[in-house]
């Protein structure tokens, strides 16, 4: 397990969905392939948050050492179940013509809740961040990396939000913040991947740093 691979697959994942909700797409692809973009992007997502869980360490002797410890662990597990809710919605959303009964249990619902999953990782990972340094730290990387997930999961959520449908009509709340917040959070997260890349570069090349590679500090 590595950085570089937890870095690659949230940025892959965050263009692909940045792509299907980019204005035009879904004329230009359908609706199948739309779908699947969303799909394959959630792959990676999962892919990637495993690794990050994997690399918190917490499990290897002397772990769980400290408050921070814990909520680092505990933002990477909770995001993780997330992923896998997106895993599940988009997937089902693949299948053509879903009435508004199955749109609701297994599309809306398992996004909403891998929102609200991602929200709490988010703020977990906020609250470690500001353990270790201060509220307001723009000098650190890992506090852009966390706020812009926090900002993300917001915009993920508001876009969750927009995605329910009326059962009487089937009509969504808002198509515009459906794609508009997704498009959103895709980039943050997307950049606070990139921000993962001086760990990364230091994990493959040792001698940048004179201590080795640390990747449990992301």
């Amino acid at each position: 397990m590595s950085v570089r691979r937890e870095m690659r697959g949230f940025v892959i994942g965050s263009l692909l969905f940045a792509l299907g909700a980019t204005p035009g797409y879904l004329g230009l692809v359908g609706t199948t392939a739309d779908n699947l973009t969303y799909f394959l992007g959630s792959i990676f997502f999962t892919i990637a948050g495993f690794t990050q869980l994997r690399l918190t360490g917490r499990w290897q002797p002397g772990g769980w050492s400290s408050r921070d410890d814990w909520d680092d662990w505990w933002a990477a597990a909770i995001q993780f179940l997330g992923t896998i809710a997106f895993n599940i919605s988009t997937f089902v959303a693949i299948a053509q013509n879903l009435d508004s009964e199955t749109y609701q249990h297994h599309v809306w619902r398992p996004d909403f809740l891998g929102s609200i999953f991602f929200l709490v990782a988010s703020a977990l990972a906020v609250k470690a961040t500001t353990h270790r340094s201060s509220l307001w730290d723009p000098e650190a990387r890992n506090w852009w990396s966390t706020w812009l997930n926090m900002i993300g999961s917001v915009a993920f959520m508001a876009s969750a939000i927009a995605a329910w449908s009326d059962p009487s009509t089937g009509q969504q709340l808002s198509t515009y913040w459906v794609n508009a917040g997704t498009f959103i959070g895709a980039i943050c997260f997307m950049s606070a991947a990139i921000l993962l890349r001086p760990e990364a570069r230091r994990e493959s090349d040792p001698s940048l740093n004179g201590n080795g590679p640390h990747p449990e500090e992301d």
